[in-house]
Formats: structure tokens, sequence, C-alpha cells
């Protein structure tokens, strides 16, 4: 029916290949991030980077025997741990030479108050400075492989979020709604100043970008932690998009053609999309960008 098909959303028509080319997706043991390597593993080399490998494991395993890909491998990844971000760096720098689109998917939503290893607030931890690390270490080898492309997923919750600098790690006023609203728009920002120091870097600088996403509402595990979110998800799951539906923007994002030179935008259903006001921000962009080097102990300028 047209209601169901206007709840799909936009599908990514490219049909793009990526011979001789390799793809990192985190947390593509489920959800959208398995559904986005799914497609990409019938047109290139994926490495699926998950803290949970037996579960990695068998959805690789899947991908596999379905797409007849044997290039589908999986590496342990903890985004709640930046031990466990430079062992998996250190790794993939030493075994593969290439590396032309980074897919920073994994996220944790409405998590309890908790803290990563590193005794950062767990979705600012995990959505936001995990991924900033992990491109960070990766940069390089992007770099030398351009084209690359580096994709964040964030979401339209960012419209909800603040990056409240007084209390980043949310130790003085805590809600589990709100801390992921604010680690998705520092998913939009980290994705708008990074293409902003891109720009100038590469001599081939258009065909190095970073572009930020909204997947739309999708039926996934996302809500796992919270009752009556996944009690919601249930009744309504006529009206979510199914992960395939909800990868197709990532997928859009990682090989559409049209998007070689497109860097530093936000899309949603494979098309641009609205950016709220604090999304907007450079001042926020910049300032988010230093706090974050800082609390991981990086230099990257």
């Amino acid at each position: 029916p047209s209601c169901r098909r206007y709840v799909s959303g936009g599908r990514c028509k490219s049909t793009a290949r990526l011979e001789g080319k390799v793809v990192i997706i985190t947390g593509a043991n489920t959800g959208i991030g398995k559904e986005t390597a799914r497609d990409l593993a019938q047109r290139g080399k994926v490495i699926i980077a998950c803290r949970d490998i037996a579960k990695a494991e068998a959805a690789a395993s899947e991908i596999r025997a379905e797409t007849g890909n044997q290039q589908v491998i999986v590496k342990k990844l903890d985004l709640a741990d930046t031990k466990s971000i430079r062992e998996f760096a250190e790794k993939f720098l030493a075994e593969e030479k290439e590396l032309h689109i980074l897919i920073n998917n994994a996220g944790v939503m409405l998590c309890p108050y908790s803290k990563t290893a590193d005794g950062f607030e767990m979705h600012l931890g995990v959505n936001h400075l995990g991924h900033f690390l992990l491109t960070f270490l990766l940069l390089e080898r992007l770099k030398q492989c351009a084209p690359a492309r580096i994709v964040n997923v964030s979401s339209l919750a960012h419209h909800g979020g603040r990056i409240r600098f007084h209390d980043l790690q949310g130790e003085k006023c805590y809600n589990r709604g709100l801390a992921y609203c604010h680690s998705k728009l520092a998913n939009v920002l980290f994705t708008r100043e990074l293409a902003r120091r891109l720009q100038g870097k590469s001599q081939r600088q258009a065909e190095f970008t970073a572009n930020a996403l909204h997947p739309g509402s999708v039926y996934s595990e996302l809500v796992r932690h919270s009752f009556v979110m996944t009690w919601l998800w249930r009744i309504f799951s006529f009206f979510l998009k199914t992960p395939c539906e909800g990868a197709q923007t990532s997928i859009y994002c990682a090989v559409a053609e049209e998007l070689d030179s497109v860097t530093g935008q936000y899309f949603s259903d494979c098309q641009p999309a609205y950016v709220s006001p604090q999304g907007r921000d450079d001042e926020t962009a910049k300032k988010l960008w230093s706090v974050s080097c800082e609390l991981l102990g990086i230099q990257w300028d």
C-alpha cells in the first residue's frame, strides 16, 4: 500500500561497484549496520567492526553465503573502550593496505546512566568520542586511498540535542533520551567540522568527503534499553522502516556517484535534509572538536 511505500522512504539506486575497495562498518552485526554490510558486500570488501564477535561472525557468514563474497571480515572493536579502538586501528593498518569508506554506524540509545572504560558518559563516549578517535586513527590511510568517504550515522534526534559543555558527561543532570539527542548532535557537528578541515588538506580535496545522515525510524534493537520504546516500536512497527529500508541512506552516502564531491552535508531518505540551527553552529563545532581532542588525549590539527 502507498502508506507503507511512504514509510519505506528513499532507495539508493546506485549500482556502483567497489572492486578492489575496502569498507569498514562499525556495529554491523545487527540492524541497519548489518543491512548496509549486506548491500556493500555485493559490491566489494567489507570489514565488520563489532564488540560482540560471536554475533558478528554469525552475521558475516550469513552475508558471505548470500552474496558469495568471501571478503566479509570480522574484527573486534569496542567503542566504549579507547584501548580497544587503538588496538583495532593498529591491527587494521598492519593487515590492510587500503581503506576507501568508513561508516561510523554503531550506536547506543536510551542507556541508563553508565560510563565507558575511560569514564565518558556512555552515549557521548560510544556515539561520538569512540567514532571521533577511530576516524582520527584511520584518517591517513583514507587520505592515501582517496577518493575516500566518511559516513556518520546521526539521527533526526539531533534536533533535540544541545552540546552542554558545562556538563558534557551528564553528571549534574542526566536524561537518557536527551543524552542520545546530544550525542547525535555531536555526530552532525563532528561531520561539519571534519569536512571543513578536510577541504584544505588534500590536493584532491573534492575526493575526500564526510557526510552525516538520518536513517529514519527503524524497527531495530537500538531501543532495547527502554521497555516503553520496545513496546511502542512493536505496536507501530507498520509505520517504521525495516532495517533494510533504514540502511538505504547509509548506502547512498557510501556509494552514490553524484556525491563524489559533496561534503559536510546531512541526508535523510537519500536526499539532503534540514539540519537544526545547533547543528549548523560552527563555533560549537570547533569547540566540540578541541574538547574531544582534550578528552581523548590526541592532537588533531
